[in-house]
């Protein structure tokens, strides 16, 4: 009987200590679905206020592009009285009493220009960069004219003659671009390497347009990629300019590629889920 009595104390022991116990681990889920909860109510807002600032990331990214195109029309603007000259070489202008006198020189004596068009010339000066080595190529000449017409009336005399030679030189007469417009412009040299080759005539039309002219059939592209794309398919040997991507677009393809993981985690059993089901579990017990 002794046994028996030490044997039922023993278990009353045991159930109290496990009473306690569980006491203990229930409070102890309680503590944490409290802050599972607060930690799902910030996960909730952290999510809001992402969405807010991708939101707004996006408008001023679309904000920044207009605010480009608009500046690079003001730029382009600015330089409409404004021609450069390729190719003259570094420092033949120092025989002359400044540049704008060089200028007006080389342009009276190397094109056939009106006798009576007024060629002033307000400023003239080399592109702002470093003087480059002998051997490497010559910085432009920008020249701003105080008449537009009197700056079309040079293109055009330019352009006729395709240049001319200058101390054994080509030189070259173009449009002051600005930055961005000339770095479109510049994506059109595979495209106009490879219809100069094939002797097919062409255009490129302010600001970044290439016309070409196909036997019976004349063909604007608006960029590079779209020019060289047709190209390739009518069958010539052209490398083909992939397409740009704007940032706008970019974030874009990010930020829908990030949405597409979130949605295919959600299909699965995730953290959140789990924890609904432990919470549920302890509540029941």
């Amino acid at each position: 009987m002794a046994d028996l009595q030490t044997v039922l104390q023993e278990i009353k022991d045991f159930r109290r200590e496990n009473a306690e116990s569980f006491k203990e681990l229930k409070e102890d889920i309680k503590s944490t679905n409290i802050r599972v909860e607060e930690a799902e109510r910030r996960i909730m807002e952290s999510e809001g206020r992402i969405q807010m600032i991708e939101d707004a990331t996006l408008e001023l990214l679309e904000l920044q592009k207009q605010t480009l195109s608009r500046l690079t029309d003001q730029e382009s603007r600015s330089r409409r009285d404004n021609i450069r000259i390729h190719g003259v070489k570094e420092g033949a202008e120092e025989g002359s009493q400044s540049m704008i006198d060089f200028i007006v020189t080389l342009l009276k004596e190397k094109l056939d220009l009106a006798p009576s068009l007024d060629l002033i010339v307000e400023r003239a000066h080399r592109a702002l960069a470093a003087r480059p080595p002998n051997e490497a190529p010559p910085r432009s000449i920008v020249v701003k004219l105080q008449s537009y017409r009197t700056k079309e009336a040079i293109i055009t005399a330019a352009w006729q003659k395709k240049g001319f030679m200058y101390e054994g030189r080509k030189i070259i007469i173009d449009h002051d671009y600005a930055p961005e417009i000339l770095k479109q412009r510049k994506l059109y040299t595979e495209a106009k390497r490879v219809l100069r080759e094939r002797k097919i005539r062409f255009q490129t039309p302010f600001p970044a347009k290439l016309r070409v002219f196909y036997d019976g059939e004349t063909q604007m592209y608006n960029t590079a990629a779209e020019a060289t794309k047709d190209m390739a398919t009518r069958g010539y040997q052209v490398s083909v300019v992939p397409p740009e991507e704007d940032r706008f677009e970019k974030m874009r393809r990010i930020w829908s590629r990030a949405e597409g993981r979130g949605r295919q985690a959600d299909a699965r059993p995730g953290y959140m889920q789990k924890l609904d089901v432990y919470r549920r579990s302890a509540m029941e017990e």
